[in-house]
């Protein structure tokens, strides 16, 4: 998609205004399907340098997400151009990788489907 979607980018803008987390969206980007529910940009990061911070080899990338976003990146009043994506899985069959959901930061502009809702799988 070379033009970002409109109402998709506003979806992005309500999360991160809202501070919520609660926004299930499935997305495909690049054939893939990802499904799991939006988290505004510094929740995602904050949950991202928690889980580096656990690990004794990544411990140090975990600084990198936290200050990343203080003083650069865009300002509050440019549009969002990534969705950010926690408790998410790509959808493979009948099989959602990884299980517990993972974290996913996708630029709009990549995706080329959407719909509101996480998808289900199963096993059955």
């Amino acid at each position: 998609m070379p033009n970002a979607d409109e109402l998709l980018v506003d979806i992005a803008a309500k999360v991160e205004s809202e501070h919520t987390n609660q926004m299930p969206l499935t997305v495909v980007v690049h054939g893939a399907v990802i499904t799991g529910r939006l988290a505004p940009e510094a929740m995602w990061r904050q949950r991202v340098a928690e889980v580096l911070r656990d690990s004794d080899r990544l411990v140090p990338f975990a600084d990198t997400f936290m200050s990343a976003r203080e003083g650069s990146g865009p300002q509050q009043t440019d549009p969002p151009a990534y969705l950010h994506f926690h408790v998410a899985r790509i959808l493979q069959g009948q099989v959602g990788i990884p299980e517990t959901g993972g974290m996913y930061r996708i630029a709009i502009k990549d995706v080329s489907a959407w719909t509101m809702g996480d998808l289900s799988y199963s096993d059955q």
